[in-house]
């Protein structure tokens, strides 16, 4: 079969220089990719040469191709339908989320007061900063240290004694390792677990609140307060 010329597929569209030609070329639909086939082959085929024409071999072969691209670009198509339909199905998913708590990979927590009121009319005040563990094996010490968020100063030790592996919810109340009450605010700890002696894998986990949920390029995003954007498969537990 003899090759085509560059003016035979420059015929196939036009003039080769229009802006419709170069749209057309750079269409990949289905539909698209067969006319282009259809027409390269109507030039083949006029153009052959009549001492050796294209047998049936050849015309089944490039009909095979026609096939197979034009089945490529449908299931591409379909592939990118279900991904957005997929991404559309994660989004609706995780706004469920919006306004729970969560436990995320960090080591920020805030310090809070929260005060209530007696029938008496008497005030108590309490403060509150939720963090958590992440232990990869059974752990018989767990030493936490706290420290003011600003200067780095140690405010307060804590040794959680022997966990299960898996994740520790834990709670301070705000009291420093002088036995006073720390200022609201803003600190930052980290996690040491040992068990008989030998290091156990800890992960810190701060503790938000799910404000929004964003979407882009990158998928879907969850807006955390005291944690920042993350995936959703970047929340440890649900709270």
């Amino acid at each position: 079969m003899t090759t085509v010329s560059n003016d035979l597929l420059s015929s196939m569209n036009g003039t080769s220089t229009s802006t419709s030609n170069t749209s057309s070329l750079n269409d990949n639909s289905p539909e698209a990719i067969q006319n282009r086939f259809l027409k390269l082959l109507t030039v083949q085929m006029q153009n052959q040469d009549p001492t050796n024409p294209m047998d049936n071999s050849q015309l089944t072969t490039q009909l095979a191709q026609l096939s197979t691209v034009s089945g490529i670009s449908q299931l591409n198509t379909t592939l990118a339908s279900l991904m957005s339909n997929l991404g559309t199905s994660q989004s609706l998913q995780a706004a469920n989320m919006i306004g729970h708590s969560v436990l995320a990979a960090g080591n920020n927590l805030t310090l809070t007061s929260d005060t209530t009121k007696a029938a008496d009319g008497t005030e108590t005040t309490t403060q509150k900063a939720v963090f958590g563990v992440q232990l990869g094996a059974n752990a018989d010490s767990i030493k936490v240290t706290i420290r003011d968020a600003t200067t780095g100063a140690v405010v307060r030790q804590m040794d959680l004694g022997s966990q299960a592996a898996g994740t520790v919810p834990v709670i301070w109340d705000g009291t420093n390792d002088a036995g006073t009450k720390a200022a609201d605010g803003q600190y930052t700890f980290t996690v040491a677990a040992t068990s008989a002696g030998t290091a156990v894998d800890a992960t810190a986990l701060s503790f938000g609140t799910v404000a929004s949920v964003s979407t882009g390029t990158d998928g879907v995003k969850l807006n955390v307060s005291n944690i920042g954007t993350i995936k959703p498969t970047d929340v440890i537990q649900i709270l």
